[in-house]
C-alpha cells in the first residue's frame, strides 16, 4: 500500500481522496474475497489508485485523467482499465459523448474492474455506505428511471447479496 499512498500524494491528491480510496480499497478486497478466481492485487491497487485523477479535476473526467497518469507511469492495462472504467456503475459510447469525454465504452469488463467500480459506489466520501443510499444519490443525480440504476442493482446483485 504504501507505494500507492506515495504516488498519490507525490499528484497532491486531497487527504479526503486518500482516505476514500483507502475504504474503497479494502471494500473491494473484502468483496473479492468471495470469490476464488480475481486477482486480489489487481483490485488492492486499483482501489488505492481509482481516484488519482482527482488531483487534477473533480469532474468526470478525473477518470480518464486517472488512467493516463497512469498509462505514463508504466501500470498495467489491467490497472488503467480498472481507474478509467470505474465511474458509476461504467458508461456507454452514448452516456461518454453526452458527458463530454473521449467517445467510448466505460463499462467495467472484467471482474475486478466491476468489484472496483461496485465498491467506490458504496463510499460517499470517506464514508461507507449501503446500497440504498448508493441508488437514491444516483436517482437524485440521474432520474428515477435512468438504465444505471439498474446496473447498480444488477451488480450489487453479482458482487454481494449472493455472498450473503
Amino acid at each position: 500500500m504504501d507505494e500507492e499512498i506515495k504516488l498519490l500524494k507525490e499528484f497532491d491528491c486531497p487527504e479526503w481522496v486518500i482516505e476514500h480510496s483507502k475504504g474503497v480499497s479494502r471494500k473491494a478486497c473484502e468483496i473479492a474475497s468471495n470469490f476464488d478466481d480475481v486477482d486480489m492485487e489487481l483490485v488492492r491497487v486499483g482501489g488505492l489508485l481509482h481516484d488519482i485523477g482527482r488531483s487534477k479535476t473533480n469532474s468526470i473526467e478525473h477518470a480518464v485523467i486517472g488512467a493516463q497518469i497512469l498509462k505514463k507511469r508504466g501500470f498495467s492495462d489491467e490497472i488503467v482499465n480498472i481507474v478509467e472504467r470505474h465511474i458509476g456503475t461504467g458508461l456507454s459510447e452514448e452516456d461518454s459523448k453526452e458527458l463530454g469525454l473521449p467517445i467510448k465504452s466505460y463499462i467495467p469488463q472484467t471482474l475486478e474492474e466491476k468489484i472496483v467500480s461496485h465498491a467506490d459506489n458504496l463510499f460517499n466520501g470517506v464514508e461507507e455506505v449501503g446500497i440504498d443510499f448508493t441508488i437514491k444519490k444516483w436517482k437524485r443525480k440521474l432520474g428515477e428511471n435512468h438504465p444505471s440504476i439498474e446496473k447498480i442493482k444488477e451488480i450489487h446483485e453479482e458482487l454481494v447479496l449472493r455472498f450473503e
